[in-house]
């Protein structure tokens, strides 16, 4: 007997549990589901009852819901679409970084597997997307790049902008508009004082700038370093 092909909507779904918790450690809830996904709870209450059924989520009532094997393979495959997809309309199409995740969106239900490994070859199968999140290999593996929100550094710490969360994309807009983009050189400066701006130090040499940046924008930029600098609170985890 032929196996049916998940419906979109479960693709949407393992692909949101997944990605929520690609960057952190605690899984998702209900809520947290429903406000991602832009859906009534009721909603999602019945569609994790019918993920379970068919063995692609653990979830106990009033606990968090977390992907079992097949349904992360799942939702690895539904991620190399989304952020091959995304790939291409920047690199081949001439998309900026803000408009390609509602078009991934759409296209990434409606091509085929041949399709996408094609696209992936076209483009030299390419690890990140333009956004700096990991693209996962057609056998399901994934290099995620030991990085921290720019938010959790402290005075001194310096490294590269290796991840731009996009989901905001006025503030991927104002990041371009500020010339701020993945591989930049970082320093944090400081804080300013009464809870102000998050002060860093973009670039190196003559060409570097210094940043006032707020809260919003500081949890979107996640930075990769090789070292930890004296008194790093990094180092004491």
């Amino acid at each position: 007997m032929k196996t049916s092909a998940p419906s979109s909507s479960i693709e949407d779904y393992v692909k949101v549990i997944y990605s929520f918790t690609e960057w952190q450690d605690k899984p998702i809830t209900s809520s947290q589901l429903a406000q991602r996904l832009g859906v009534a709870n009721s909603s999602v209450s019945e569609m994790v009852r019918k993920l379970k059924d068919q063995g692609l989520v653990d979830h106990q009532p009033y606990s968090a819901i977390t992907l079992t094997p097949q349904g992360m393979q799942l939702a690895l495959g539904m991620v190399r679409r989304h952020r091959l997809i995304e790939t291409y309309l920047v690199r081949e199409l001439g998309y900026s970084w803000d408009e390609v995740h509602d078009e991934a969106e759409m296209l990434e239900h409606a091509v085929s597997d041949t399709f996408i490994d094609r696209m992936a070859a076209k483009l030299g199968n390419p690890g990140r997307d333009p956004h700096g999140d990991p693209i996962p290999a057609a056998d399901g593996s994934v290099s995620l790049p030991h990085a921290h929100r720019m938010i959790e550094l402290d005075d001194g710490h310096s490294g590269k902008i290796t991840r731009i969360s996009d989901e905001n994309p006025e503030l991927l807009r104002y990041l371009s508009a500020e010339e701020i983009d993945l591989d930049a050189s970082i320093e944090v400066i400081g804080r300013k004082p009464f809870g102000g701006a998050l002060v860093v130090r973009i670039g190196k040499g003559p060409g570097s700038r210094d940043y006032d940046l707020a809260d919003e924008v500081a949890s979107a930029l996640w930075v990769a370093t090789d070292a930890v600098h004296e008194g790093c609170v990094l180092a004491e985890r």
